[in-house]
């Protein structure tokens, strides 16, 4: 059914506008949750955790869930956030939006270079002579393009990148059903059936080691579930849009991730899952469906694409709100006339352009994409917890609003706790290995060059949010919260 027609909610001017519907936010976010990894590093994680991996990404769904509806009470409780970057900025204080704004921004850049990478490699499946960096380059060109039309084109091509992922694994678990059902032999003689999940060294055939080992990659695969805490300012008719499609994330973890690897697992004994390889190729070649390879990379090249989409969309957004906070040089404030920021969408495709210098690198361009893939992963981590934090401040200053609100979060100040302590479990996890443990290395560059830009920036930056409170009512002239004094000390 077509959406209905936009009703403004913003004045004209150089404001965003609303023009994602309730149909661009629920595949947004079914977007998010289906990440590149579960394509890509589902193998991976299957050889490490054997069918135990089933568990691991539903204690991650898990988690996440609260996360997210952690975000969507507190954007929720003041329609003046365009993003949680805002709502970091008020209820922990400036220089809360500060450090999330641009280590989301960071974030989503090391995401999108190493998409750009990937997709280059997948073009090659059907051009390789084609040179490597040509597909890379037009791939920024054109989300660039897109995205500086409207956002509504961005709704529109993340609904129907999203739709591709949908049906690639709706058709997988549909072949693999027919296929159990009917006792298909495989060509190393085994029978599909879903006795492969416990009958091989048990449910955790390499321990509690292996177990921890799979979330290293897993976690990768729900980098972006958080996306749609950056649509705020955008979404048409948000106290409904949002509650949607936050509450819906357990089902698609349900269906789309334990659905697929159950499915998987039970057609391939996972011993014989090859790590190099994406099991969804393997299923649909054992199905015999002869242009098998070419319909996975198909679907991959789409994934890919749609988190640089992604990518795109959201930095620019936070180097929008970043400018208007005086965060950031002031261009990056201003909107064109279709009312999209697109001066930070020039600059943050700039920064993706390193990533077709990756090209040149010969065979470390795997081990680049790893080491820049669990970069991310970190990064992500401190952007969930910075929301967690600020849910725990906002329960305990503003319970007013907590108890006037439809969407709550469950279990509370609790289950912050325990997913806090979850994330916490996770960066130790991610220090046990060597490929990953690089990565934990780099972290304190990154952080340490903002605590330099926040010294500098941090008077400024206090008095434009004290004046910003002002202007909205919030405060008296000469008015300061404990916050911006805290800030302004930090």
């Amino acid at each position: 059914m077509p959406d209905a027609p936009a009703t403004p909610t913003t004045e004209p001017g150089d404001h965003l506008q609303r023009g994602l519907s309730n149909r661009h936010i629920q595949l947004i976010a079914i977007g998010g949750a289906i990440g590149t990894g579960l394509f890509l590093g589902s193998g991976r994680t299957i050889s490490l955790a054997g069918p135990s991996v089933l568990l691991v990404y539903a204690v991650i769904g898990f988690m996440l869930f609260f996360v997210m509806r952690a975000m969507g009470e507190m954007l929720l409780s003041n329609l003046r956030y365009k993003s949680f970057r805002d709502m970091a900025a008020d209820i922990l204080g400036p220089w809360a939006g500060f450090l999330t704004g641009w280590t989301y921004w960071f974030c989503w850049i090391v995401t999108g270079i190493a998409d750009v990478v990937a997709v280059s490699g997948y073009v090659a499946f059907w051009a390789p002579d084609l040179p490597r960096w040509l597909p890379a380059l037009g791939l920024v060109l054109l989300l660039l393009a897109l995205n500086l039309v409207a956002v509504r084109l961005f709704g529109e091509m993340e609904f129907w990148f999203a739709i591709v992922k949908i049906v690639a694994i709706v058709a997988l678990i549909a072949v693999g059903v027919v296929m159990i059902a009917s006792g298909f032999r495989g060509a190393d003689g085994a029978t599909a059936s879903l006795a492969h999940l416990w009958d091989d060294g048990g449910f955790f055939p390499h321990g509690f080691t292996g177990f921890l080992a799979g979330f290293q990659i897993a976690i990768f695969a729900f980098v972006g579930i958080e996306l749609v805490g950056t649509t705020a300012a955008e979404t048409r008719d948000p106290e409904r849009t949002l509650p949607r499609a936050i509450n819906a994330i357990p089902v698609r973890v349900l269906l789309f991730y334990l659905g697929a690897l159950v499915v998987i697992m039970a057609v391939t004994p996972w011993r014989s899952i090859d790590p190099a390889e994406s099991p969804f190729v393997a299923m649909f070649a054992l199905a015999g469906l002869p242009a098998a390879a070419g319909v996975i990379n198909l679907v991959v090249l789409t994934s890919a694409a749609s988190s640089a989409n992604s990518g795109i969309f959201s930095t620019s957004r936070m180097l929008y709100g970043l400018a208007e906070d005086k965060e950031a040089p002031a261009g990056f404030g201003l909107l064109s006339a279709r009312h999209v920021p697109a001066r930070g969408l020039l600059f943050s495709c700039a920064c993706l352009l390193p990533g077709v210098a990756l090209l040149y690198a010969g065979r470390s361009v795997i081990e680049a994409f790893t080491l820049v893939t669990t970069v991310a992963t970190l990064l992500f981590i401190v952007v969930w917890t910075v929301i967690l934090a600020s849910y725990l401040v906002y329960r305990r200053r503003s319970p007013e609003l907590h108890a006037a609100s439809s969407f709550r979060m469950p279990g509370g100040r609790v289950m912050c706790w325990v997913v806090l302590a979850f994330f916490a479990a996770m960066v130790v996890v991610l220090a046990l290995e060597p490929e990953t443990r690089v990565a934990l290395l780099v972290m304190p560059v990154w952080f340490g060059a903002l605590g330099v830009a926040w010294y500098f920036l941090r008077h400024r930056v206090t008095a434009a949010h004290a004046a910003a409170r002002v202007a909205d009512g919030d405060a008296a002239p000469g008015d300061e919260t404990e916050h911006e004094r805290v800030g302004a000390a930090h």
